[in-house]
């Protein structure tokens, strides 16, 4: 396996390319939990911490609502990444965690970033509502929003549950699994609650 740039030079560069606070502590959400994963499966940590921190570092810069293929976000970045250092496995992992890339989710990092990705998200609406925060977030409770389909309205409940379903997880100790990593970094992600 190829080197990997440092995390601090995979924060610079999410620094330089994202302003959006939101999107930066969204990065930060996915990463904790791809190394919590990674940790779990005996993988590499910082590789698989890498792809989580810098899979949406474009997002700001070169959005992507028509869904295209082969421009904008995840597109755009890859040359960037690519001159900075980035390895090839981390480079396609970032093009399948969006499906319309066609580039389809393989190995067993590629297959958790895309099941952590839109979740993260949806933890952190969950959390957001909660005096408490992600403190005393439980999965009954993220489930229950889930079937609130005015909740959260852009997210994917069904892209989360079949990118569960391919990594072979269970949803609820998905969920948990994940509301535990984001729970580490809960004061980095601003989750505390109004009650810490």
């Amino acid at each position: 396996m190829s080197e990997i740039p440092s995390r601090e030079e995979a924060l610079a560069i999410v620094q330089e390319y994202t302003e959006n606070e939101n999107l930066r502590k969204h990065m930060y959400a996915v990463e904790a939990a791809m190394r919590a994963y990674a940790r779990k499966f005996g993988e590499d940590e910082e590789r698989w911490g890498l792809t989580g921190l810098l899979h949406d570092f474009d997002y700001e810069r070169w959005p992507n609502a028509d869904h295209s293929p082969t421009e904008g976000h995840p597109s755009a970045g890859q040359e960037i990444l690519r001159e900075r250092g980035v390895p090839d496995d981390v480079l396609r992992a970032i093009m399948s965690h969006a499906e319309y890339t066609g580039v389809e989710p393989e190995t067993r990092m590629e297959l958790t970033l895309r099941a952590v990705d839109e979740l993260t998200g949806f933890v952190v609406a969950c959390s957001l509502v909660r005096p408490n925060g992600i403190s005393d977030l439980k999965p009954k409770s993220v489930k229950k929003k889930m079937k609130d389909r005015s909740f959260a309205a852009a997210v994917d409940r069904e892209a989360m549950r079949e990118a569960a379903e391919d990594l072979d997880a269970e949803m609820t100790e998905h969920i948990q699994f994940v509301i535990d990593a984001m729970r580490g970094i809960a004061s980095d992600l601003g989750l505390e609650g109004r009650n810490p």
